[in-house]
Order: structure tokens, then C-alpha cells, then sequence
């Protein structure tokens, strides 16, 4: 039997339905209301015309009246608004624009797609304003993109940091234009949680936009031209976006009697049909259910919407269809990062006071040793049975392709420690052998399982307070980046040796960078007696969570104006500005390659250096003030990391004894001293990276190499006699030749280590030797041990000094930090 459907609304959903219902049934009547002149557009992309991303407007347009109304043979009347609903007599009453005329049209089946509508609060002096918007539609983005160039706009505001507000940020600042963004919570993007919306605070700061947050809109001023907020604050603006939010356009259901639900939204069932027989609704405009929760929520996304045109045609077909519940899946791109998430954030959880856990990791969106790899902050948040809750990444690629595996694996029922068994795609270029969600699955299984006990960043400044026991576990070189106060000090390379020192009365809070070497020193600790916790993340999380927020005057700097002019006499000239390319050396390649280029530089002139470590970005503005030189750009651009330096500075500072607010590690003795016994590979490595790091950040280095450790000197074989040559024919030849430690199996260990060296572009041992040297480094050979085992100053480096214990100790007294390794 042929029905007559209506549909009111013509976008994502409503065009949708369309479709599918002629696709299913080619007799039915099938009837699109629209009230404005376009259907089927794509308004996810208006802010991309509006910057000149998309620059054809007609690509916006998904479909033609014309042309879909002969393509699927529907009846599409635009510029036809629904009025009114009678559900008695199943009519609606439509008025169009054009003609001006209003009239009846029945219905079988009636489905309401109208959408939402932006939020518009009574503020004062809005109504006498003339330079306000919001951006719903196409007519909203055309009236925008002309007054910017009528009016010749130079300066904006926009209030609202979801995501209509992020984007036309990100296009504004396109464009040229000074924006200010307003903010009522201490975020934005309220779908991910403050740690990692910190992320986008940092890179919203680096693109010179003026960021406020937890305030508020209060009042309009001269026309719209200042904008008072609620601290009492006033900006200019030539023209306000007002992205606040939306609300569901549910007035036609409310008077027809069709029962509303959450903030005023449609309630349907899981076959999303009102409580009117043969009346549905679907997107924006309805209540769905939280996938995770079950609790109703409203989630105005395009995916929803469309899945509901679809199932909703299914289901007026006889269909055996539903639509249980929304997941939120969601992604956002701000400038040259990536937001995504899915399912609850970890504020949601604890509204609804539901048990979790979390995990942070951050891995790189591939094989590091292939050029281009970059960092993601992920986020995982699950249930005490492993149920997966929710998870956010935030980073320049990959991070979408993360959350979108997690997403489908919710939707199917896996744990969280199931993530560490889903086969995925891999090759150097896209992945690695473990990828990111594997990790997140192997981390997940550890805490379930009891293998390590976690504590969150927000714990951590209460735990100070109480003089709790945190342990920094990385090397000495990574404390430049800045470390948590009064906390103690024993690298991971050294726990074992020196365990005696841990108190076992007391909880020990054990960290490093990121977390996965704080694991490792957990499992230690734990299995010798100690009660430990991780701070999950590492002390990465807990920084970005620490964030600051600049505040910038009401005449801003003008956009991506990141950098500052250089305080010292400097040649500014682009042919005094010196390229090195540091992208794939792992930490501190980068800044080892910074620091021998300023040796050979003039006082004044340039560096300009991109490396793909983004861990460069908080270290090389450490050690530009640990050595006295001005960092004049630092940001991040695509995948790779762009600092422009002057060499030297006007008011630089000494470094004093005392831990700064920003973390960055001072000293009042600027010497390093080390005593090297251990002739193994993998302790040699550790001794070239540690003095390596310390001479970079200005320290004078000393190392002192005795018994074992003597063979790390040798460059050559000579002849010997006697007893020297029995030491020679059990000892190594030269640095190449050192063994591991542990795992040596004959030497194949070793050459796996080379082997894995080479691929991650770390140079070899006697590389390193050279470069540590170049930096100033001392080495130091201890004669009596030369004598003792028979080696010649004619096998060493030429560049090595001889001495006794007394060279060593005499160097020790300017020393901050004192080794044996």
C-alpha cells in the first residue's frame, strides 16, 4: 500500500531519510519541507569557506533541490516552514516564503529532522549591536564572510570554546585577524578532559590568540564595538561569533503535544518514534541515550544523524531496526593539532558516580626512527570489570585513526586489556610493532591485574603538601625540563644499586618522563618489599595539566606573532640565519646539534632548528635560559618542532639554586663530574648520554674512566708482550667490541643494540666519544689502572687526558652532580 511521508528539515537527516525511503519503496509519496532555500549542505564545513580553506562555496552544497528532487523522485519544497503539527488529523500546515501563502498537507508518516539552533542568552545591548553572529547555515556564513570584507574586520571575539568556537578561531587567525576567545569554564572542548585540552590551550597560545577563560560575556557596548565581560574586562571587537552552543529546535513538537525530554529535546524510543504513533524525530532535535551511562544526554553530531535518517526510513518500512544509543564519537582540528574522543570523559563519569580508571600514555603516531613520527597524549578511562568508558587523544597525526579503533571496539564489548590483542596495520610509516592502542591494552592489563598501583596528576600537589615520598627515576640531563619539589633522586640505571636508600615505612610516588620507565621502577621496588605507586603519565601529564594560560593585553600582538625581538645586539639579516635540520635524533640529539652549531656562531646571529622529538619544544626553551641565549620562536608547525634562536642575550640571568614556578632546574655549581668502572656497552652508552646532556646545558664535565671502564677510550689495537698481552686477549680491542651487561649471549645482544642504534639514527658509541669531546667534555684516563692492565697511551683517543684520583677529585669540587657508573 503507498504511503505519504513527510519530512520536516532537509538537512543530514532529513536528506538522509529521503533516500533511503525512496531507495527502499519507489511508490510512496515522499514529501522534504525546508524552510530556507538549500538542502543537504554541508554545514560542518562552513568555517573553511569562511577562512578560504574550502574556497568554492558550491562545494559546500551536497545536493541541488533540482537535482535530487529528479534523481530520487521526492517532492522538495524549500523555502517551506512547518508551522504546525495536528497529530489528530496527521497534517501539518506549511507557510512559504515566497508566495507568502500557508496550507495543509497530510501524512501516513510524519519525521521531524529540524535540527538544533544556536544559543542566544539575553545580553545587555545585543539588541542595538550590529556586528553580531552565530553560524548555523549557509545565508549565517555568507552574512559573515561579507561584513569581515565590507567592514574590513580586523580584530574579532568569539564566545564559546566548543567546537563551532575552535574552528572559527583557527579559520579567523587564517585570515589575519587578532581573535579573542572567550570562555566560561577553565576549558575548551568540554567533550575531553582539562589535562588534554591544556594541550590545545598551549598550542591556541602559540598562534597569538588572545585565550580567556572561566569568563564571561556580561554586556555589548557601543553598538557591539566593546564587549564587557563579567571580571569587569573589556575587548574590542569588530566582530562576535557567538558559538555558546546549541539547543534543540523542538517548538513545533512542544505545541503539538509530543512529550520532550533533556533541555527540551524529542523523546523517542529505540525505533525513533515519539510517543505519537507514526510521529519520529531524529538528530539534532532528539534525547538519545549515553552509550556508556544509559542516561539520557543530547549529542548534536553529523554521524548520528545521518545512521538515524537511515534506520528511521528502515523502520516506516516494517525494517527490524533500532537505534539504541549514542557513543559520541568525535574529532576536531585545531590549527596543526587533532582532538578526538569517544564514549564519557572522566567529568561525566564523576557527575554520574561511576567507578573508573585512567590511563595516560605518550607514544608516537609512528616508528620513531622514521621521519615525521609525532606524539599523542592518549587517554583511556575503563570500568573495574575493564569495561572501556571512554578515550581522548590529542597530537598531529594519527590520533583519530586511535579513537576511532577504540570507538568500534567499545561498540563490540572489548576490555580494556583486549585493546593489547587487536592485530592492527603496520608499517614504519603509519604505526609501530605495538601500536598506541596496544599499549593503552597492556597498560590497562597492569593495573587490572595488580601488577603496578597508579596515582592521577590531580593527586600529586596534595601529596606534596603532605610531604609524601616522590622518587624521579629519569636521568639527570631530562631534569632541565623541570621536576616536582623536594623530590628525591635515583635514575632507573642505578635503583637496584642503591635501594638502601628508599624508606619502607613510607608509600614511595615513583615518576619519570612519561610513565613507562616509572612502571619499571614500580615492579622493582614492589618485588624488593616497597610499597609504590606510578603517577600515571609521567611528569609529561602532569606539566601539560599545569599549563599557564598567557594573558595578553587588550591590543594583543598580531596572530602567530609567537616570537619576541632579540634583546641582544643581533644580525637579523636572513643570510646571518643558520638551518640545521635535527628531525629523527632521539633526546638530546637536538640539543647536542644545537649546541655545537651556537659554538661556531657570533654573538647576535641566528639558529633556526626543526626536530621531530616535540619534547624539544619545552627543552630547548630550558636550556636557551640555562645558557644565555634567546629563544625568539618555538612552535610547533605540522609534524615537526621550529625554534629560531639568537645566540647570546642582553639581560640574561645566572642560573641560581632555585626551582622556578616554570620547572626549569638551576644549580649554583655548574661542573659534572663521573666515574666510569664499567667497561659494558649499555653503561658506556648511559655515560656518553648523561656527560653529553649535562656539557649541552653549560655544565664542565669530567669523566674519569678506570679498570674496566679504560676499554670505552680505546680507539686501536697495538702490539704487546707478556702479561699486557694476556690482558689484551681477554679485554676489548676498542669501544665497538664492549659487551652488554645483561643479555650479551655471546655478543649477538650487542649487535642487536648497534642494530637498533642505526635504525633510530643514535650514533655509535665512538661517535659519541667524538661529539662528547667537542662539547668540552673531559675525558680522564687513571694511570695506575693503564699500568695495571697493560694499556698503552698509543690505543686511547688522542684527546684523552692521563691522570690519578686526585685530577678527578680536584674537578669534583665545582660539581653538582657526581656518578659512578
Amino acid at each position: 500500500m503507498t504511503k505519504k511521508i513527510v519530512i520536516i528539515g532537509g538537512v543530514a537527516g532529513g536528506a538522509t531519510a529521503a533516500t533511503r525511503l525512496r531507495r527502499l519503496n519507489e511508490t510512496d509519496e515522499i514529501i522534504l519541507f525546508e524552510k530556507g532555500e538549500y538542502i543537504s549542505f554541508a554545514n560542518c564545513g562552513l568555517p573553511y569557506h569562511i577562512g578560504g580553506t574550502i574556497k568554492n562555496r558550491e562545494d559546500l552544497l551536497l545536493q541541488t533541490v533540482a537535482g535530487m528532487s529528479s534523481q530520487y523522485g521526492l517532492d522538495i519544497r524549500n523555502f517551506s516552514e512547518v508551522t504546525a503539527i495536528d497529530p489528530m488529523k496527521k497534517s501539518v500546515r506549511v507557510t512559504n516564503h515566497q508566495t507568502k501563502e500557508s496550507y495543509e498537507e497530510t501524512f501516513d508518516s510524519l519525521i521531524i529532522s529540524t535540527g538544533a539552533k544556536a544559543i542566544i542568552p539575553p545580553i545587555d545591548g545585543l539588541e542595538t549591536a550590529k556586528n553580531v553572529f552565530s553560524l548555523r547555515n549557509i545565508p549565517d556564513m555568507d552574512q559573515i564572510k561579507n561584513y569581515i570584507q565590507q567592514q574590513q574586520v580586523k580584530e574579532v571575539a568569539i564566545v564559546g570554546g566548543g567546537f563551532i568556537g575552535l574552528e572559527m578561531m583557527e579559520n579567523l587567525v587564517d585570515l589575519g585577524l587578532q581573535v579573542h576567545l572567550i570562555e566560561m569554564s577553565k576549558q575548551v572542548m568540554p567533550n575531553i578532559d582539562f589535562e588534554l585540552a591544556q594541550i590545545l590551550h598551549a598550542q591556541i597560545d602559540l598562534h597569538g590568540v588572545d585565550l580567556i577563560l572561566e569568563d564571561g560575556l556580561k554586556a555589548f557596548q557601543q553598538e557591539g564595538q566593546q564587549l564587557l565581560l563579567n571580571s569587569g574586562r573589556k575587548i574590542s571587537s569588530d566582530l562576535t561569533i557567538l558559538a555558546i552552543g546549541v539547543t534543540p529546535e523542538s517548538t513545533l513538537a512542544k505545541e503539538a503535544g509530543i512529550e520532550l525530554g533533556l533541555r527540551g529535546a524529542i523523546k523517542v524510543n529505540q525505533q525513533l518514534e515519539t510517543n505519537i504513533p507514526d510521529i519520529y524525530a531524529i538528530g539534532d532535535v532528539i534525547e538519545v541515550s549515553d552509550f556508556v551511562s544509559g542516561t539520557p544526554t543530547l549529542i548534536p553530531l553529523a554521524w548520528p544523524a545521518n545512521r538515524q535518517g537511515r534506520l528511521v526510513a528502515d523502520v516506516i518500512n516494517g525494517i527490524d531496526a533500532s537505534y539504541p544509543a549514542t557513543q559520541g564519537t568525535s574529532v576536531a582540528k585545531i590549527f596543526e593539532l587533532t582532538a578526538a574522543s569517544t564514549g564519557d570523559s572522566e567529568k561525566t563519569l564523576q557527575r554520574l558516580e561511576i567507578p573508573y580508571q585512567t590511563i595516560h600514555i605518550h607514544p608516537n603516531s609512528h616508528a620513531g626512527y622514521y621521519p615525521g613520527a609525532s606524539p599523542i597524549a592518549l587517554k583511556l578511562l575503563f570500568g573495574p570489570d575493564g569495561k572501556i568508558l571512554g578515550a581522548q587523544g590529542v597530537g598531529t597525526a594519527g590520533v583519530e585513526k586511535r579513537i576511532d579503533v577504540i570507538a568500534t571496539a567499545m561498540k563490540f564489548g572489548a576490555k580494556a586489556d583486549e585493546l593489547a590483542g587487536i592485530e592492527l596495520a603496520y608499517a614504519p610509516p603509519y604505526s609501530s610493532a605495538k601500536d598506541p592502542v596496544n599499549m593503552l591494552g597492556y597498560t590497562a592489563d597492569n593495573l587490572l591485574t595488580k601488577r603496578v598501583e597508579t596515582i592521577s596528576w590531580q593527586e600529586v600537589d596534595e601529596l606534596l603538601q603532605n610531604d609524601a615520598y616522590f622518587l624521579d627515576i629519569r636521568e639527570d640531563f631530562e631534569l632541565a625540563t623541570g621536576k616536582l619539589a623536594n623530590s628525591h633522586f635515583i635514575p632507573l640505571s642505578q635503583l637496584r644499586q642503591r635501594m638502601s636508600e628508599l624508606p619502607k615505612e613510607q608509600t614511595i610516588y615513583v615518576y619519570c618522563q612519561v610513565g613507562l620507565r616509572g612502571y619499571n621502577a614500580a615492579r622493582i621496588l614492589m618485588q624488593n618489599g616497597f610499597h609504590v605507586k606510578n603517577i600515571d603519565g609521567g611528569y609529561k601529564t602532569y606539566k601539560q595539566a599545569h599549563y599557564q594560560v598567557k594573558r595578553r593585553e587588550n591590543t594583543p600582538s598580531a596572530p602567530q606573532a609567537i616570537a619576541t625581538a632579540p634583546t641582544a645586539t643581533a644580525k637579523t639579516e636572513a643570510s646571518a640565519t643558520i638551518q640545521v635540520d635535527a628531525c629523527g635524533l632521539q633526546c638530546p640529539g637536538p640539543i647536542l646539534k644545537v649546541k655545537e652549531t651556537i659554538d661556531q656562531m657570533e654573538n647576535g646571529q641566528q639558529l633556526e632548528v626543526q626536530a621531530s622529538d616535540f619534547g624539544f619544544v619545552a627543552d630547548i626553551e630550558a636550556w636557551c635560559k640555562n645558557t644565555g641565549n634567546t629563544l625568539l620562536e618555538n612552535q610547533i608547525q605540522g609534524s615537526k618542532v621550529t625554534a629560531r634562536i639568537a645566540k647570546g642575550t642582553a639581560d640574561a640571568t645566572p642560573l641560581t639554586n632555585k626551582l622556578p614556578e616554570e620547572g626549569v632546574l638551576h644549580a649554583t655549581k655548574d661542573g659534572a663530574t663521573m666515574v666510569v668502572f664499567s667497561g659494558n656497552l649499555d653503561k658506556a652508552l648511559a655515560s656518553m648520554i648523561i656527560a653529553s646532556g649535562a656539557a649541552a646545558m653549560g655544565k664542565q664535565v669530567t669523566i674519569f674512566f678506570t679498570f674496566w671502564g679504560l676499554n670505552i677510550l680505546k680507539k686501536q689495537k697495538i702490539e704487546k708482550r707478556g702479561l699486557a698481552k694476556l690482558f689484551d686477549v681477554m679485554l676489548p680491542s676498542n669501544a665497538n667490541k664492549l659487551p652488554l651487561s645483561n643479555m650479551n649471549m655471546g655478543g649477538l645482544g650487542s649487535k642487536m643494540i648497534k642494530g637498533v642504534m642505526k635504525q633510530k639514527n643514535v650514533d655509535p658509541l665512538p661517535v659519541m666519544i667524538e661529539k662528547a669531546n667537542k662539547l668540552g667534555v673531559k675525558f680522564v684516563a687513571c694511570t695506575m689502572s693503564m699500568d695495571i692492565m697493560g694499556i698503552d697511551r698509543a690505543e686511547l683517543f688522542d684527546f684523552v687526558e692521563y691522570g690519578g684520583v686526585a685530577t678527578y677529585l680536584g674537578d669534583t669540587t665545582n660539581s653538582d652532580l657526581n656518578l659512578f657508573i
